[in-house]
């Protein structure tokens, strides 16, 4: 299904974050006038907009506040008329030092965008999730039914979140659309991520330090993440679904970062020279009954209630991402854990 969000008011919550700003630009591209909603800073820091063309960012409506604020959420979605809100504290380990940072962010962040939504009648809230909220697989591949399980303080913050907007819904009628990806890769993402980690590593050094090796993860490049939102912010029908967004493919960690080795001479045209040796660095290792060993995705219903179907295979995703990190690679910190 083709979108078109042409004359569109839109906003979008946590704009300057890695998939919000893929999502910003593609929402420009298809006509929509866009407000994005950024978290204050005194140096006036939009995140990762900056790295949108000057002429889409030229028409981009940007707004500083933050989410726990529910006069700043109410300004910034007067006038708008369909939500995405992507607006999180995201990283799993920063919340095992600042557990209380991120409920609040995460939780009533998410409150704050319903309560507005609801008292300015908003035609749809497209809120995101994470496939973090199901811990290690039960059974494979995940589908909706799968139960939620808080293996960290940041997926119970998503856990309560996904559960307060179906709230909203059952109880208000809200027009509330919950997806869920499982991880996205893709240009501008940070080195919390694990791809990036890898690929900056792969290209300044030795030695490519992860955590747990062994771990399974089913990896969706951004425009398919994107293109399921723009998807969700449109079909008729789907208010009160939570929907999966993931490809249906697994791999370890060990098998990334060996494919990444691979890939990252033949997508820069030259040798590396050297055979980067692969590493578990005890400081990446989550606590062990925290850790989450398997996600893979059954995403049956985002083809048949959205009609998306994400078309970028992994190999391609990955030889885009570790060309524009080598294009950008003064950006990164190669080797410094990040969390």
């Amino acid at each position: 299904m083709e979108t078109s969000y042409q004359s569109k008011k839109v906003l979008v919550t946590g704009a300057g974050g890695f998939i919000a700003s893929h999502l910003v630009e593609a929402l420009v591209q298809q006509g929509a006038s866009v407000r994005a909603f950024v978290r204050y800073n005194s140096r006036g820091d939009p995140g990762l907009l900056n790295l949108l063309p000057a002429e889409t960012l030229g028409k981009v409506e940007i707004i500083a506040g933050d989410l726990r604020d529910l006069t700043a959420m109410k300004d910034a979605m007067q006038g708008t008329q369909i939500v995405f809100h992507l607006g999180a504290l995201i990283a799993i380990p920063y919340s095992y030092v600042h557990p209380a940072e991120v409920v609040e962010s995460n939780v009533l962040g998410t409150l704050n965008v319903l309560l507005a939504g609801r008292e300015l009648g908003v035609e749809r809230i497209v809120h995101t999730s994470s496939s973090e909220v199901y811990g290690t697989a039960r059974y494979v591949p995940i589908d909706e039914s799968h139960p939620l399980q808080g293996q960290s303080p940041y997926s119970a913050s998503k856990i309560a979140a996904d559960k307060i907007a179906e709230s909203f819904q059952l109880s208000f009628e809200l027009p509330v659309l919950t997806l869920r990806p499982f991880n996205t890769y893709g240009p501008r993402q940070s080195t919390r991520a694990v791809i990036p980690t890898i690929i900056t590593q792969v290209l300044s050094g030795e030695v490519v330090r992860l955590g747990n090796l062994e771990a399974r993860r089913d990896l969706t490049y951004v425009s398919d993440t994107v293109s399921g939102f723009l998807l969700g912010g449109q079909v008729p029908g789907i208010e009160g679904m939570t929907i999966n967004l993931g490809t249906g493919r697994e791999v370890s960690i060990l098998e990334l970062a060996n494919a990444i080795i691979q890939l990252s001479g033949r997508s820069l045209g030259r040798s590396l020279g050297r055979s980067p040796r692969i590493e578990t660095d005890s400081e990446r290792l989550r606590p062990s009954k925290s850790e989450v060993d398997r996600l893979l995705s059954d995403n049956r219903l985002a083809q048949q209630a959205l009609g998306w179907q994400p078309k970028i295979e992994l190999e391609e995703g990955l030889r885009r991402t570790i060309a524009w990190i080598a294009d950008n690679l003064e950006r990164y910190r190669p080797g410094r854990y990040q969390i």
